[in-house]
């Protein structure tokens, strides 16, 4: 049986927050907070985290933001380099998240 609340996750924070901009290329951190369940200054921090990395692309529109995914790139542990991040969000995002 799953449990409702589970006290652990196959994904960590930084995956959700990927799979919700993948989702939603104009999502506020607000949003990305809510539905991760973390603080706004720790979805900011992931959303860098992701930016300097290069797997996301922030690109400023009025005062909004708008994202870009980089799901050609490889998953960052060893054990996933040879899986690009477009597999997993093929896999866990909205069918429309993902061109390639």
């Amino acid at each position: 049986m799953v449990s409702e609340t589970p006290g652990w996750t196959f994904l960590t924070n930084h995956g959700h927050v990927l799979v919700c901009i993948a989702n939603n290329t104009e999502v506020r951190i607000s949003e990305i907070a809510d539905q991760v369940g973390i603080g706004e200054r720790a979805a900011q921090g992931i959303v860098t985290d992701l930016v300097e990395g290069g797997y996301v692309t922030r690109t400023k529109v009025g005062r909004r933001n708008r994202y870009a995914v980089h799901a050609s790139l490889p998953l960052r542990h060893p054990l996933e380099r040879d899986h690009a991040v477009g597999e997993l969000l093929r896999a866990v995002a909205s069918p429309t998240a993902v061109d390639g």
